[in-house]
């Protein structure tokens, strides 16, 4: 079974930055596309950001310009560099393997642990 191991999560100030990382095994970007989810307290799971081996990339309207999704086929890592940091922005961020259909993506049955990201001051 595929495993996700994500890190980089914490607190931050409004206006910080946090870069986030997820590691999975050999070969799954090459594959798959990968994708940041995050859950605030209260609320359902949403799509951050997702990214494909060809660098096709996907973003929430919240987050477009302020973070950014980078793959790396080679590491297999999908890393998110998240700049002009929310309260808003506060939640559980969690890894995810999926796929692109139709510009879309669609993610798949596994999931990382999830790392929490609190933006407070």
């Amino acid at each position: 079974q595929e495993l996700l191991v994500e890190s980089g999560g914490g607190l931050v100030q409004p206006g910080g930055s946090r870069r986030l990382s997820c590691a999975a095994s050999a070969g799954t970007l090459d594959m798959y596309a990968m994708a940041w989810y995050r859950q605030a307290p209260g609320k359902e799971r949403e799509l951050v950001a997702a990214v494909d081996n060809s660098g096709h990339t996907k973003y929430a309207d919240s987050v477009k310009g302020r973070f950014t999704i980078s793959g790396d086929n080679a590491e297999n890592t999908a890393s998110l560099q998240m700049n002009s940091l929310n309260v808003e922005d506060t939640g559980v961020y969690y890894c995810n393997i999926g796929i692109f259909f139709n510009g879309d993506y669609r993610p798949g049955g596994t999931w990382g642990q999830g790392t929490q990201v609190t933006v407070s001051s």
